[in-house]
């Protein structure tokens, strides 16, 4: 049996939005992508039972069908899919240097380029109830769910500035927003909390955490408790809204790529390309403000275009040493 190591072209890693996308440009460039799904193949939007802003999709479409149908088309072209988790890294500073991947802790693989589509992981809050409840009212998302729930009273969890906008935007829809805040003040910047204070049917509930969603198929209630006090009360609500924060899925790179203080990759510029050369990063890895399917898809597309023309370079350059060398030996 030969030891030789496998040399892929372009390695992607992970299957969300950023990643098909990603992998349907690199197909369609000769790129002979081939992507490692990770522990959560099609990412998040799999445990989504209905997109309904994702553009092409006129009557709305499953998360899990969705990702299908993504997977499908970059298959169309020749990406190859295989399940399995990249769990280490070893990447090269050197333009036109080959990268190291390693897959579920046991194959290495080498790669010319890299796309990391390994997205984030949105923070909960950890009740039995609510994780019973996921994808039946209990969501992540205000931006991506909050429409289902125009009209009717919803609560969010989160005193951040994503927990006050979401909580400003889901006001625009729904009755009445209960927004329970840990803390005895907002973290959210100044702004931010005028816009909540100042928006009429968001009751601002400080003190106060989960107890327990109530609900067997669907949100139908939250009972809340006051961590000072102790004091329980239950509302009835059809949504509850985590805003809490996203952890991004970035501890193999970790001293190896430029990231953040939470851990979400640096890109340079309006590109994709981070801090390594042939190493690009795309979808909500790099993205902390949007976390939509669609502008995760749009930095895929961007990532695979970063990755085809730095591969054009570099076998550019490797073309004119080529021809200098035999000049020089002439």
């Amino acid at each position: 049996m030969s030891d030789k190591i496998e040399r892929i072209k372009t390695l992607i890693i992970g299957s969300g939005p950023a990643g098909y996308t990603a992998a349907i440009y690199a197909a369609r460039a000769d790129l002979k992508p081939i992507m490692y799904t990770g522990m959560e193949p099609g990412g998040q939007l799999t445990t989504t039972t209905e997109v309904d802003n994702f553009p092409g999709y006129a009557d709305g479409v499953d998360g899990p069908k969705m990702m299908m149908d993504l997977q499908k088309q970059a298959e169309r072209f020749g990406t190859e899919v295989r399940m399995g988790m990249v769990t280490e890294v070893e990447l090269s500073d050197k333009p036109g240097g080959i990268h190291k991947a390693c897959v579920d802790n046991a194959t290495w693989v080498e790669a010319e380029s890299i796309i990391i589509s390994t997205g984030a992981t949105a923070k909960y809050l950890g009740l039995p109830s609510e994780q019973r409840l996921r994808g039946g009212g209990v969501s992540a998302c205000a931006v991506c769910d909050g429409f289902f729930y125009k009209g009717q009273d919803v609560a969010i969890v989160g005193g951040g500035d994503t927990a006050a906008e979401e909580a400003t935007y889901l006001a625009n829809i729904c009755s009445k927003v209960t927004m329970l805040v840990r803390g005895d003040q907002m973290r959210a910047s100044k702004a931010m909390q005028h816009r909540v204070n100042s928006t009429k049917n968001i009751d601002v509930r400080f003190n106060t955490e989960v107890d327990e969603v109530i609900g067997e198929q669907v949100v139908e209630g939250l009972r809340m408790i006051n961590n000072e006090t102790g004091e329980k009360e239950q509302i009835e609500i059809t949504g509850l809204f985590i805003a809490i924060g996203h952890k991004p899925n970035t501890d193999i790179f970790k001293g190896k790529l430029t990231m953040d203080d939470t851990g979400y990759l640096i890109t340079e510029g309006k590109s994709t390309k981070t801090n390594i050369p042939g190493v690009f990063a795309s979808g909500d890895v790099q993205d902390k403000i949007y976390r939509q399917a669609v502008t995760a898809a749009g930095t895929g597309c961007m990532a695979a275009l970063d990755a085809e023309r730095y591969l054009a370079e570099i076998e550019s350059e490797e073309g004119e040493e080529v021809k200098t060398t035999k000049k020089v030996e002439a």
